[in-house]
C-alpha cells in the first residue's frame, strides 16, 4: 500500500529534496543538480515564486521508506496570462512501480481540482526559468544541471497511466565549437553593425548589478518570451533573484550584450548568457553540496574553465531585432571567446519544437539534435 504525505517542515523538505539523489545515484546520465539551488527554489521564504504560486509537496512511501515525490504547482499569473485552470505538477521522481506514480498523480488532480483547477500540466515548475518536460529522448546521453533527467520508465508510466497529451515538446542540441567563427556569422555580423549599428557590449560587474543593466537583461527575457508556452512574466523581486543567481558568480567574459547606438541611451536589444558545464564537477561532490570540498570543483570551473564544454544558458534578442540579425553578433563575439577558453562543445538549452527561428540558427555550425523534452496536459 502507498502511502501519501505532504512536506509540513525544513526535514520533510530536506527529504523531498534528496530522493533524487538518492534514485540516480548509479546513474550514468543525470547530473546532480546543486543543492543549495533546489533548496532555494524549494523553500516558500526564499523563492519570489510564492508571491503568485500556491505549492504543495507530496511524498510517496510503502512500509515506511520514502518511493518517490512531486510538486503540484498552481501559477496564477499564467493561468491569468493563458485563460487556463492548469495544476502544474514537477520534481516528478519515482521508482519504477506503477501504483507509485499512480498515487504521486492522483494527490496532484485531487488537490488541483480542491483549488478549482481543470487542467494537470507538466512536468512544469514554477516558472520558464525552472526545468521543463519529460526526458522522451536522449536516455544516452549526459544531460546537464539545468535539465530534466529521467529514467525511460517514466515515459512508460505516463502513457500506462493515461489521459494524459502531448502539450508541448522542447528541443535540445549539441554543437561543436568550430575552430573559427563560420564566415557566414562573421559577414552578418559585420554587415548588421554597419548597417544598423549594432554593437557588441560587455559590462562591468558593477554595471550589471548595480547600475541595472542586469535588470535590463531579464527585462529583455519578459519581452521575448512573453508569447512561448505557459511563460509568466518575470516580477523585479524575481528578477533581483535571478541577477544575484546568475550575474554575481558569470564569467563576464562569456555574457555578450548588443546594444543600438542609434538610440541616445545605446538601448540593450538583446545579450546571450553562458557558463562553462559544471556537470563533471557537481560529479565530485556530495549529492550536490559545496561543503566540505564541492566549492572548490565548482571554482575550478567558474575560475579556470576546467571543462570541454559550455552550457548556452540564456540567450534573448527583442522582437523588432531578430529580422536584423542581432543573434548573429551574439554568436561571433562568444564563439570567439569560447575558443579562446578551449571549449569543444556547447549545450544549447532547451528550444521549443515550433520555434522554427531559434533552431534554424544551428544550421550553421555542426549541431545534433539530441535530447527532447516533452509537457503533457490532461483534462481533470
Amino acid at each position: 500500500m502507498i502511502e501519501i504525505k505532504t512536506v509540513s517542515n525544513l526535514k520533510d523538505l530536506k527529504q523531498f529534496i534528496q530522493f533524487r539523489y538518492d534514485l540516480y545515484r548509479d546513474s550514468l546520465q543525470a547530473v546532480p543538480f546543486l543543492y543549495s539551488d533546489e533548496m532555494n527554489t524549494l523553500r516558500r521564504d526564499r523563492n519570489a515564486c510564492f508571491d503568485f504560486c500556491e505549492v504543495e509537496y507530496f511524498m510517496a512511501f510503502r512500509d515506511g521508506k520514502m518511493v518517490g515525490r512531486v510538486a503540484a504547482i498552481i501559477n496564477h499569473r499564467a493561468n491569468e496570462r493563458w485563460q487556463r485552470k492548469d495544476v502544474r505538477f514537477g520534481w516528478l521522481d519515482f521508482i519504477d512501480d506503477i501504483e507509485v506514480s499512480r498515487a504521486l498523480l492522483n494527490a496532484v488532480e485531487v488537490w488541483g481540482k480542491e483549488k478549482g483547477m481543470t487542467e494537470i500540466a507538466g512536468p512544469l515548475g514554477f516558472t520558464d526559468m525552472d526545468r521543463e518536460g519529460l526526458l522522451i529522448e536522449g536516455f544516452d546521453q549526459e544531460a546537464t544541471m539545468y535539465v530534466n533527467y529521467n529514467y525511460p520508465y517514466y515515459v512508460q508510466h505516463i502513457e500506462q497511466l493515461g489521459g494524459f497529451e502531448k502539450d508541448n515538446d522542447y528541443m535540445e542540441y549539441r554543437v561543436k565549437v568550430p575552430d573559427k567563427v563560420p564566415d557566414k556569422f562573421h559577414k552578418i555580423a559585420e554587415m548588421i553593425r554597419n548597417r544598423y549599428n549594432l554593437q557588441v557590449r560587455k559590462f562591468t560587474r558593477q554595471e550589471l548589478i548595480t547600475e541595472g543593466k542586469g535588470k535590463e537583461i531579464f527585462d529583455i527575457i519578459n519581452a521575448t518570451y512573453k508569447d512561448l508556452y505557459g511563460y509568466s512574466q518575470l516580477s523585479e523581486r524575481q528578477i533581483n533573484q535571478l541577477v544575484d543567481q546568475y550575474i554575481k558568480v558569470a564569467d563576464l567574459n562569456l555574457v555578450t550584450a548588443i546594444e543600438d547606438w542609434n538610440t541616445p541611451e545605446h538601448k540593450m536589444v538583446g545579450f546571450g548568457i553562458t557558463f562553462p558545464s559544471f556537470n563533471h564537477a557537481l560529479r565530485k561532490t556530495r549529492d550536490g553540496r559545496l561543503f566540505p570540498f564541492g566549492w572548490w570543483h565548482i571554482l575550478k570551473v567558474l575560475k579556470w574553465h576546467k571543462t570541454e564544454v559550455v552550457d548556452l544558458l540564456l540567450i534573448g534578442v527583442l522582437p523588432e531585432y531578430r529580422a536584423k540579425g542581432a543573434n548573429s553578433l551574439i554568436f561571433d563575439d562568444l564563439i570567439q571567446w569560447f575558443q579562446r577558453y578551449g571549449f569543444k562543445w556547447a549545450e544549447a538549452m532547451p528550444q521549443m519544437e515550433s520555434n522554427e527561428h531559434m533552431r534554424g540558427q544551428w544550421q550553421y555550425l555542426e549541431a545534433i539534435q539530441h535530447r527532447r523534452h516533452r509537457c503533457y496536459c490532461k483534462s481533470l
